[in-house]
C-alpha cells in the first residue's frame, strides 16, 4: 500500500515538474521550481534550487565559495 501511494507522488511531482516546464498562457502564472527536487517554494533563482537542497549541498561543499554562517 505503500508504495503505490509513493508511486502516485512521483508521478504528481512529475506531472507538476512538466506543468512547470511548459510555457504559460500569461508570463505573469510562470513560476520557479528546484532543479533537483521539483519544490515550488522558496526556490533561490541565482541557483535555481531549493533552501532544503542549497543546504545539503552547501554543507556538503558542492556550492564554491558558500559557507555556513557563524557568529
Amino acid at each position: 500500500m505503500a508504495y503505490l501511494l509513493q508511486k502516485e507522488e512521483q508521478m504528481a511531482k512529475k506531472s507538476m515538474i512538466a506543468k512547470a516546464n511548459r510555457k504559460p498562457k500569461f508570463k505573469v502564472r510562470a513560476y520557479t521550481r528546484c532543479s533537483i527536487c521539483g519544490r515550488p517554494h522558496s526556490v533561490y533563482r541565482d541557483f535555481g534550487i531549493c533552501r532544503v537542497c542549497l543546504r545539503k549541498m552547501g554543507n556538503e561543499g558542492l556550492i564554491p565559495g558558500l559557507r555556513k554562517a557563524s557568529w
